[in-house]
């Protein structure tokens, strides 16, 4: 039997009758409902029968839905923990508000927002909106704070969800989301473990490389998880990252030393467990990605993370599938006896130290519909705009260009960069509050290039300014988050050959490295989120009608001096 004094101590501190509630579920386990509790899927609908047939017959430790309308996830969630014997772990992507969980939630503003605001007050503004309303939902669990620290611009799926380069900043703002969370009894799951941020690839493609040395990760990642857990973090979601140096420092016989991070007991058990000291719950990233999918034939894989030291499963390419593979691990030694005892025993501490065993006897695991009123509320919004007035950075203006005015530069063609679904919600913001201020605003539309060309003279005698719009938004699997041009050979008007023809301003809704590609951009402005708030601070600051504030938390120039001109 594994030892479980561990539950006494940090992250858990469970009481003497905690502990007994977690041995009692576990005693009352069959052999099915451990390997059970070992997943948490990803919901693809809300229908009765389907949650019950395909999901929680498997007795699942955790369910996952992405983002819907507050109301239906609530009563989701209500029905799903009353169909389930030991109170379910729900998790949801807390990273930016409480948009994370609930479609009408508040979309407060993407981490790097916050760390651009200079203060980690708003850090827990963050993490108070984003747990608040994701408890009113019956969402119990974090995956949030991002503590990857951005230390590749290339990079394209780090970005705007860190707290930046600063090791400093990341970890104080990530203890400030932290301490909000514990206050709504939610639990965090810092991430993505042993760290992204350093690679130029995204881990949902491929196995990435934290290519760091053993110095140089223990000053920077190293230093922020030591931080972290000793505060309390209470689980650690595991990238399908790897980490030659600390691999091979652990077992140097290795051939393989690029091993992600959910398949190496390397990671997980020598560093992260003793090294760092960790006790709670480790979580993988989901499997599906194909950092995890292509190190491994998936029926060995399911149960060796597991044995490997991960505690939990998140999402399946087949949930039947993968329970199958897991039991079948089980019973051909894959998955040792002791670390399936272990994990159960971790995912039952995890869910006594939330209250779960107690909000299910009161049946307050899911609360009732009047909770849902903290979504979008008053004080929430205006926080928001707060964020955006105090985090909006303007990074150059080396024309002089603003403050922007009618009388100055009345006929403004409006442009947006990106194949996001939010473009017309943009552009038509955007738009209006340009309108309301006076500006005669053209909006660009892809030219039929066989009917000809604006040149010099036809764009001066069009348009007083340009205002480029960057919505290239952080997304899973993709292999960059540049910027790609509408050109027929440089001709048309969404290439930027104008700019010393006619004022240009670019602003960057999402990626803060857009200037990197718009050099020739003399006015740039960086927003970190594309939010209603952001949108709406952003034109009251390029009109003189407030003071920019932000400081960027990454460098926009990229390292590059010839950017700063």
């Amino acid at each position: 039997m594994s030892d479980i004094s561990f539950m006494k101590e940090n992250p858990f501190y469970l009481s003497k009758k905690d502990i007994e509630w977690v041995e009692a579920a576990y005693q009352s386990m069959s052999l099915e409902e451990k390997i059970g509790q070992l997943f948490c899927p990803i919901g693809y609908s809300t229908d009765p029968d389907y949650l019950k047939h395909e999901l929680l017959d498997k007795h699942i430790g955790g369910l996952f839905f992405r983002d819907g309308a507050g109301k239906e996830m609530q009563s989701t969630f209500s029905l799903a923990q009353a169909y389930s014997r030991i109170p379910l772990l729900i998790p949801s992507n807390l990273e930016a508000g409480g948009d994370g969980a609930a479609t009408d939630g508040t979309p407060y503003g993407k981490q790097m927002e916050v760390a651009a605001a200079g203060d980690e007050l708003y850090a827990y503004r963050l993490g108070e909106i984003a747990t608040s309303e994701a408890a009113a939902l019956g969402i119990n669990w974090a995956f949030a704070p991002v503590v990857d620290i951005d230390m590749n611009y290339r990079n394209p799926i780090t970005n705007v969800r860190t707290y930046g380069s600063d090791k400093e900043v990341v970890l104080k703002n990530a203890l400030a989301y932290m301490k909000a969370a514990k206050e709504n009894e939610v639990a965090v799951s810092i991430k993505h473990f042993p760290g992204d941020g350093v690679d130029e690839r995204d881990q949902h493609i491929l196995t990435s490389v934290n290519s760091l040395s053993m110095e140089e990760w223990d000053n920077s990642f190293g230093y922020v998880y030591k931080n972290l857990i000793e505060k309390g973090a209470l689980t650690v979601m595991a990238g399908h990252i790897a980490m030659p140096a600390y691999q091979e420092y652990f077992n140097p016989k290795a051939k393989d030393k690029i091993v992600p991070a959910t398949l190496s007991k390397e990671l997980l058990q020598n560093l992260l467990r003793e090294k760092l000291g960790f006790n709670g719950l480790i979580i993988t990233d989901a499997t599906p990605m194909v950092g995890y999918t292509s190190a491994m034939e998936r029926c060995k894989a399911v149960p060796a993370a597991i044995e490997a030291g991960c505690d939990m499963i998140l999402f399946n390419k087949d949930l039947a599938e993968d329970y199958g593979f897991m039991m079948e691990g089980y019973q051909t030694g894959l998955l040792s006896a002791e670390r399936l005892e272990n994990a159960v025993y971790r995912i039952l501490a995890t869910k006594a130290a939330l209250k779960l065993h107690i909000k299910k006897e009161k049946s307050r695991l899911v609360p009732d519909e009047s909770a849902l009123s903290i979504l979008k509320c008053e004080k929430h919004v205006a926080w928001a705009y707060e964020l955006a007035d105090k985090a909006i950075t303007l990074v150059k203006d080396t024309q002089d260009l603003l403050p922007i005015t009618p009388n100055k530069c009345k006929r403004v063609l409006l442009e947006i960069l990106g194949e996001c679904q939010s473009n017309d919600r943009i552009i038509y913001l955007v738009s209006t509050e340009l309108e309301k201020r006076g500006f005669s605003v053209t909006v660009y539309e892809k030219e039929d290039f066989s009917k000809g060309v604006d040149n010099v003279t036809a764009i001066k005698s069009k348009y007083d300014l340009v205002i480029y719009l960057g919505n290239v938004e952080n997304a899973s699997n993709k292999t960059t988050n540049r910027i790609n041009w509408y050109t027929f050979f440089g001709q048309g008007n969404n290439v930027p050959w104008f700019v010393k023809e006619v004022p240009t301003l670019f602003a960057s809704l999402a990626n803060p490295y857009h200037l990197f590609d718009v050099p020739m951009m003399q006015t740039y402005i960086n927003c970190y989120s594309n939010n209603q708030y952001a949108l709406e601070k952003l034109i009251e600051k390029i009109c003189g009608e407030s003071e920019f504030q932000g400081v960027s938390p990454v460098d926009p120039f990229c390292g590059r001096k010839e950017l700063r001109y």
